[in-house]
């Protein structure tokens, strides 16, 4: 068993979602372990696939007596906008909130923003 050096939570989520992203087929605990190298414990990574599930990250099958699990959002772009939504679907001053972010934006992201939401708006990209 290796020793994680006590990284956040986050981290390691990432490193097995991406080891998920990257096989294109659901995995169970033990395949996810060999393709991070065994850099954690098999009952590490069987705990972070099932907060993962928890939270809707991830969906998992039956695959024998253990389950197989498969990324519910395609990158990690997509996982932060998952995250900003679900923060925004809390509750509380959802105007206070978006306008905390906004203000934080820098020009860049303010002039990308305003683009992405004007083709929102007319049809050229996708919402949610």
């Amino acid at each position: 068993m290796t020793d994680t050096g006590r990284r956040p939570a986050g981290e390691l989520e990432s490193a097995v979602l991406a080891a998920l992203w990257a096989a294109h087929t659901p995995l169970t605990p033990p395949q996810v372990q060999r393709r991070l190298d065994g850099a954690l414990a098999r009952t590490t990574v069987a705990t972070i696939l099932a907060r993962l599930h928890e939270k809707g990250t991830v969906a998992r099958s039956r695959a024998g007596r253990a389950y197989a699990y498969t990324p519910v959002v395609e990158d990690e772009a997509a996982l932060a906008a998952r995250r900003m939504h679900s923060e925004l679907a809390k509750g509380g001053d959802r105007d206070g909130v978006l306008a905390h972010f906004v203000s934080g934006l820098t020009r860049d992201d303010e002039r990308l923003l305003r683009d992405l939401l004007g083709r929102l708006g007319h049809g050229t990209i996708e919402g949610p």
